[in-house]
């Protein structure tokens, strides 16, 4: 694999991870049952038509959900705290909470620089919500929690 199919796999892997925490919301399915479909699943259907989606990395998929899953109470208050006043996580879009649940996780990893995991979360925001400013939104909230999750490596841009 190049760099750029390592990438996509780990791209794949984020937005299966914010779907996979978003089912588990929604739904109460298990963990197991969860992984195992997005495992299995790299076609999507779209009106009678299936459509190949980018192989994604699944050992990373599986430590982004695990990692959420374990520290869901940490990341949760963390990313509520970076919330403007008067703003709950509880009460924000699913959607959105299970993106900053596993962006919050990916920081707390350490396993790629915190401007890429910012910057990856972003783009899958734009996918989820091309019209409007959201984006904005989970960027200025994820640059305050990898701040306080990654202090020293903002503090040797500066």
């Amino acid at each position: 694999m190049n760099n750029r199919d390592i990438a996509l796999a780990r791209r794949m892997a984020r937005l299966r991870a914010v779907q996979a925490l978003f089912q588990l919301e929604a739904t109460g399915a298990s963990v197991e049952k969860v992984v195992h479909d997005f495992e299995e699943s790299d076609l999507i259907e779209d009106d009678d038509k299936n459509l190949e989606l980018a192989p994604a990395d699944d050992d990373y998929f599986r430590k982004i959900l695990r990692t959420a899953i374990s520290k869901h109470q940490e990341i949760d208050r963390l990313t509520d705290s970076k919330l403007k006043k008067g703003w709950q996580l509880d009460r924000i879009d699913p959607t959105l909470r299970a993106l900053f649940r596993a962006a919050g996780a990916e920081l707390k990893m350490q396993s790629a620089p915190p401007r890429v995991v910012i910057d990856e979360y972003v783009e899958i925001t734009k996918a989820f919500y091309p019209q409007d400013k959201s984006a904005g939104f989970v960027n200025a909230v994820l640059d305050n929690l990898a701040k306080q999750l990654r202090p020293e490596i903002f503090s040797q841009s500066s």
